[in-house]
């Protein structure tokens, strides 16, 4: 078994689309701003992200059709120096809702929210840096 991708259900597709690709930088495998499927991909690594129109979905499973409420997710992104990528989000029109600062004695965190309240958290592992 190997882990494809994690996928977020959105209703503003094109928000979402922005916030992954232009703040956070990930690249995109189709370029389809307006949706309804992109899978995203960072520098290194194997792992994606990817968005679907939740009404796609909701084709398929009615429950998906209810408006989704709280925090429904939180999708972990590794980077090797997180004040520089802080720095890079905050140019990019991207805001910080906290950090960064240490989570443990192994490890700094920063988190942001993508539009539609997908909560995403910088790691930087300590331990990597020698």
């Amino acid at each position: 078994m190997e882990l494809a991708q994690v996928r977020l259900l959105v209703t503003d597709f094109s928000a979402c689309y922005h916030f992954y690709a232009d703040i956070l930088g990930l690249k995109p495998q189709s370029g389809a701003v307006d949706g309804p499927y992109e899978k995203f991909s960072p520098a290194a690594g194997s792992a994606g992200i990817a968005l679907q129109d939740r009404s796609m979905m909701a084709q398929l499973l009615d429950e998906l059709g209810e408006s989704a409420t709280g925090h429904r997710s939180l999708v972990v992104l590794r980077v090797d120096d997180l004040d520089a990528h802080c720095r890079r989000i905050a140019e990019r029109g991207g805001t910080i809702a906290q950090g960064p600062a240490p989570l443990t004695d192994r490890m700094r965190v920063a988190h942001l929210k993508d539009p539609e309240g997908n909560l995403v958290e910088l790691q930087e592992w300590l331990l990597l840096r020698g």
